[in-house]
């Protein structure tokens, strides 16, 4: 997770959000948002993704207040905590996470397309961001080991 002394960034903001309550997975076939009751969603509201260092955070806030309705912290993407519907562009599943590390998958929707690019693209960004930070950081550090003298050749 992130350490303390990191700052937060905002990687992308999205005004209208609607967030279903999903069914249970019958098989390991993908999850289908015609599933959802798409016409009645349970809430509405902002998407606000933030990145922590590595971690990138899905909030899900209300409109007026800014008040947190429910995050999912993001440790990679494509991975477990956000997944795409297998038959529509606008809707993936969330895992969200409590405090307590309890955790919850819920359905959410985006009204347009390009707001649901738009989500896709901040993390896809975020972790091509991490992958490369954390490349060249190592390749600097073989960088360095390879001229500290008193490092032998065999431990690099």
């Amino acid at each position: 997770m992130a350490t303390e002394g990191e700052y937060e960034s905002v990687l992308c903001v999205k005004p209208d959000v609607n967030v279903y309550r999903i069914p249970p997975r019958a098989s390991n076939r993908g999850v289908r948002a015609a599933d959802w009751k798409l016409d009645a969603p349970d809430w509405t509201g902002r998407m606000r993704v933030t990145a922590r260092g590595k971690v990138a955070y899905v909030k899900l806030e209300d409109k007026i207040s800014g008040e947190l309705f429910a995050q999912a912290p993001v440790e990679e993407y494509p991975g477990i905590a956000v997944e795409t519907v297998s038959d529509s562009s606008r809707y993936f599943v969330l895992r969200i996470q409590d405090d307590g590390g309890r955790s919850a998958f819920i359905g959410i929707g985006f009204g347009d397309r390009g707001d649901s690019f738009d989500f896709n693209v901040a993390l896809q960004d975020h972790f091509k961001y991490v992958d490369a930070t954390y490349y060249f950081s190592s390749i600097k550090l073989i960088f360095e080991l390879e001229a500290d003298p008193t490092v032998p050749a065999s431990r690099i």
